[in-house]
């Protein structure tokens, strides 16, 4: 494990593993660095890649106050960190921290699968706030129990194989800043990201962030768009072959 420093003196702790042109993967809200494994065989024979604890989990430290920059200055500060002009692979928060980040930064290629962007009538949620709730009750279970069904489209979470023993309880606060930072995000019309991209979503994939997809792709001039059939949210998971094959191909 490494540390970099984030620009407000947070340390984001990364694994690098592999060997070529760098890629970071930057993992979504209920999850960490080791969400990855399944896809980390996948793409290191041909990349180095980075791949970083999100500030608050993990271990990387967590700053004083909570934004969505602070989170595009992490991003900085890896893709300051590696040799050469890396492409970024952002899977649902990740994502959408990739897409606010990318104007301003140095990348060569993007991958998005699921970016945790809501567009149109989706903008009308109220979850952060019921989230929050949750949380100030002191429900830490409930609080991830609602946010995976409701954000992630998954009927029952308790009827998940890992609940309750392996759930991330502890990532509660993080579930809920989180949240509230994809509910103030608005997608330009205009992201001003010139360089090519590849959109990736399952079709099980939640209906807010499949429909937002599209949206994206309309909105980005050199976008690529692939569906995994049979496939949700967590396909860099459950379908890391596919995804690993397919983020491979375009990577070149």
């Amino acid at each position: 494990m490494q540390t970099v420093t984030s620009a407000d003196g947070t340390r984001i702790a990364y694994d690098r593993h592999g060997e070529g042109s760098p890629l970071i993967l930057l993992h979504g809200t209920s999850a960490d660095r080791h969400s990855f494994r399944p896809l980390i065989p996948r793409l290191a024979d041909e990349h180095t890649l980075i791949v970083p604890d999100r500030r608050g989990r993990g271990d990387s430290e967590d700053g004083s106050a909570y934004s969505l920059d602070r989170e595009v200055e992490d991003l900085r500060a890896l893709v300051g960190a590696v040799d050469g002009t890396p492409s970024v692979f952002g899977h649902s928060f990740g994502g959408l921290v990739t897409l606010a980040a990318a104007p301003d930064l140095a990348i060569e290629r993007l991958v998005l699968y699921e970016p945790a962007v809501l567009v149109g009538d989706h903008q009308n949620t109220d979850l952060a706030d019921r989230l929050e709730e949750r949380f100030d009750a002191g429900d830490r279970r409930d609080v991830l129990r609602l946010f995976i069904e409701e954000a992630g489209g998954v009927p029952d979470a308790t009827a998940l194989p890992w609940w309750p023993e392996d759930a991330p309880f502890d990532r509660a606060e993080t579930i809920v800043r989180e949240s509230r930072a994809v509910e103030d995000y608005r997608l330009p019309v205009d992201p001003s990201i010139d360089g090519p991209a590849l959109l990736l979503t399952g079709e099980r994939g939640p209906e807010p962030l499949r429909d937002a997809i599209v949206t994206v792709e309309d909105r980005l001039p050199d976008a690529q768009l692939t569906e995994f059939e049979g496939v949700g949210h967590m396909g860099p998971e459950s379908a890391a072959h596919r995804v690993g094959d397919t983020v491979t191909s375009f990577l070149g």
